[in-house]
């Protein structure tokens, strides 16, 4: 029996599982210690019910995901916004060489997963997604571009890129507090900061604070209306670059929301740089927020399991890889470029955080660090403002400049 839904009734059931997601959440802590979003849970579980009422020849479920594209786009419409060149002058040198540190392990991620893919007997558009759409990029990211390699002839791409997302939530967790507290006690950095003069610039944490506002109405209103703009006049962009840009990608066309993420980034820029209107920031980040909960959810009870048989040793292999490449980045690289301190030990803690998983994580792990030593004001200012607010909008562009060369 075919059971199917149509985009409100799939929405509707997407929304009961991420509610029953986040009351799982709530109920074990496990989950909230990895930061495991409530739709992945909910999602998950359903997935795991329509395997086997589908693997019994009970019933398969068929849904229209209309609504799941809408909200795609507007959440990374909401990610546009965050793209202010503003707060990259206000960070200076140190967000700088931090998102660059950030941007080129994104770029070796699939660098790795595409040279492995040969090894462990899979193509490399799949392998791809065990790498930066789904590590750096998180579920949001991973659940946005496996269309795009769906479409090139792999329908297990979206269950491929959520599982290797989970996977890289729980890894970063793992990994980041670990490798930071072996360099915070190898080269003794918290008695170092203690005796030696401070070298930490001084930033003002304001800018980067969540802000607790009064509900407002008008504000509301004009973050929709920017958003519904942005994505509007994104179309027209997204066309415009298929059309003039896409043959050199061989026919690979531009995902729909990159139109909406560019005008986002003009609007939030001209807001930043004039008094023509304003850009209402907490706001459009609660849409975002939500936007995001509702695509996670959708996407996650359209997974289809089943295709995970055949490719669940690859995949752990590649993962697993990605991990040693991790640990070697973080301790080699991105610890001495930041300053071989105890800032930049702390920073190696969040950027395992976010390259392995999300911005959450990383905020997890420099905590569990600070809370055992000191804090480290500089970490927590460069940290967020590059994982939350400039990596996932470069990592769209190199995840599609990969995809173009593949195809």
């Amino acid at each position: 029996m075919t059971i199917q839904l149509n985009m409100i009734q799939s929405i509707g059931l997407a929304v009961i599982f991420l509610l029953l997601g986040k009351a799982v959440k709530n109920a074990v802590p496990l989950f909230s210690r990895y930061a495991i979003p409530s739709p992945v849970i909910g999602g998950l579980m359903f997935s795991i019910i329509h395997m086997i009422l589908r693997q019994s020849n009970i019933v398969l479920f068929e849904f229209d995901t209309t609504l799941q594209n809408f909200f795609q786009i507007m959440f990374f419409c909401t990610v546009g916004f965050n793209a202010s060149l503003k707060m990259l002058r206000i960070g200076g040198k140190k967000i700088l060489m931090f998102l660059l540190i950030a941007t080129v392990f994104a770029i070796l991620q699939n660098v790795l997963a595409v040279g492995l893919a040969e090894v462990v007997g899979i193509s490399p558009l799949l392998a791809l997604l065990t790498a930066s759409p789904s590590l750096t990029g998180g579920h949001g990211t991973s659940a946005a571009v496996a269309p795009s390699i769906e479409v090139l002839g792999y329908p297990e791409a979206l269950t491929v890129a959520l599982t290797a997302a989970t996977f890289g939530l729980i890894a970063g967790s793992l990994l980041g507090s670990p490798m930071a507290n072996r360099l915070i006690i190898k080269d003794d950095l918290v008695n170092k900061k203690r005796l030696q003069p401070s070298d930490e610039v001084e930033f003002d944490l304001s800018i980067i604070e969540t802000k607790k506002t009064t509900l407002d109405t008008n504000k509301i209103k004009m973050a929709f209306f920017q958003i519904l703009i942005a994505m509007a006049l994104g179309t027209y962009l997204t066309d415009a670059l298929n059309t003039f840009v896409g043959h050199l990608f061989n026919g690979v066309t531009f995902p729909a929301y990159i139109g909406a993420m560019l005008v986002a980034a003009v609007i939030r820029n001209i807001s930043d740089n004039s008094t023509l209107f304003k850009t209402p920031l907490e706001e459009i980040e609660v849409v975002g927020e939500v936007s995001l909960n509702l695509f996670l959810g959708m996407a996650l009870i359209t997974l289809k399991l089943w295709h995970l048989i055949d490719l669940a040793l690859p995949m752990l292999i590649l993962l697993l890889a990605q991990c040693i490449m991790m640990y070697l980045y973080g301790i080699f690289v991105s610890y001495p470029l930041m300053g071989k301190n105890y800032d930049s030990a702390v920073m190696v803690a969040g950027l395992t955080g976010f390259a392995m998983g999300s911005t959450s994580n990383a905020m997890a792990n420099m905590n569990s660090v600070t809370e055992k030593y000191v804090y480290s004001r500089t970490a927590f200012f460069v940290v967020p403002i590059v994982g939350s607010l400039f990596i996932d909008f470069i990592n769209i562009g190199i995840i599609y400049g990969f995809i173009g060369f593949l195809s």
